[in-house]
């Protein structure tokens, strides 16, 4: 393994779930906008591949809710998850950016509580 690899390997495993949900929904934002950039240049299996990607962290998000523990909190976000992942299949379809867009404000608002949380 490269070194560049050992490192962001180490930098992942040693953060907490807090900041690690941070990360996730930075990642995810990030394919989001690059999924806009793609649509606005008229790359329509790029823009694809980009969602596709914001959409395996929602549904890995979705996915690690403990929802005993977090009764109505864990309840709400799954909610947020899946009309999240409904707009973002909508977006692709319709090659709307404004869906994408509407959805990465949702997970910025998200993230900055996320952010506050964990430190």
């Amino acid at each position: 393994m490269n070194g560049i690899g050992a490192y962001q390997d180490n930098a992942v495993t040693t953060q907490s779930r807090g900041r690690l949900i941070v990360l996730l929904y930075e990642g995810a934002i990030k394919f989001l906008k690059l999924a806009i950039n793609e649509l606005q240049a008229g790359n329509n299996q790029e823009k694809g591949k980009y969602i596709t990607k914001a959409q395996d962290i929602i549904n890995e998000l979705n996915a690690v809710l403990d929802m005993e523990a977090g009764g109505e909190i864990a309840s709400n976000l799954r909610k947020l998850y899946l009309f999240m992942n409904q707009r973002l299949s909508e977006a692709n379809i319709k090659r709307d950016p404004q869906m994408i867009r509407e959805v990465i404000t949702l997970m910025e608002e998200l993230n900055k509580s996320w952010k506050a949380i964990s430190g």
